[in-house]
């Protein structure tokens, strides 16, 4: 009932999707930075001095609910954009 404004929600950044692409599932996931035989590293917050795209900011391995509920994290995000 509500895929109409998940569409158009989506369109803002994909114009290309096809009506009846999106299905209504479940899906988890958990974010690794290591392979199953490799030493786990820390998180990692890319901004615009990596990736070069501005006001775009990557959080990358960092597992709920850290993700979620860090304002230490928020802070770091908000010192990687452009003011």
């Amino acid at each position: 009932a509500r895929a109409e404004r998940f569409y158009a929600a989506i369109r803002t950044y994909w114009p290309g999707l096809q009506d009846g692409a999106l299905v209504a599932d479940y899906a988890g996931i958990r974010p690794k930075l290591h392979g199953p035989t490799e030493p786990m590293p820390d998180f990692r917050i890319d901004g615009p001095a990596i990736h070069g795209v501005p006001g775009l900011v990557n959080l990358l391995g960092i597992e709920s609910p850290g993700l979620t509920s860090s304002l230490a994290i928020a802070e770091l995000v908000v010192d990687r954009l452009p003011a």
